[in-house]
């Protein structure tokens, strides 16, 4: 990759090796990280710990770095993101029973034929 690239991660924490994100970071290779997902965040995010020393030193290194920026993955926490979740789910429900096990978003993760396995089951694709 090119020297002074940033790096971006919204998707999961365990994507970034962190400890060779701030090797990069520290040899220059990496200009910039912002990451909104953190491996062990479920330790460190869901709970007020301002008044407490952080004990992930490895985050505490990075959070120290001014181009570096870690947010605490809470995008989906806004009213509007929790309502359009729990509507898409009792959507997906309705419509598994009402098409007779069959879901409007279903996916195939066998052979990426979604029209296809609709039509046919699942029982066919292989």
């Amino acid at each position: 990759m090119k020297k002074g690239v940033v790096i971006l991660n919204t998707s999961r924490g365990a994507l970034i090796d962190a400890e060779a994100l701030l090797e990069g970071i520290k040899a220059r290779k990496i200009g910039a990280a912002c990451l909104d997902v953190y491996e062990e965040e479920a330790d460190i995010f869901f709970e007020d710990r301002s008044g407490h020393i952080l004990n992930d030193d490895l985050l505490s290194r990075l959070i120290s770095m001014p181009n570096v920026i870690v947010t605490s993955h809470q995008a989906f926490l806004t009213e509007e993101a929790l309502n359009n979740i729990a509507e898409t789910t009792v959507n997906n429900i309705r419509s598994y029973f009402d098409n007779n096990g069959i879901c409007d978003n279903e996916l195939c993760y066998r052979c990426g034929n979604i029209e296809r396995c609709k039509k046919e089951r699942k029982e066919k694709c292989f």
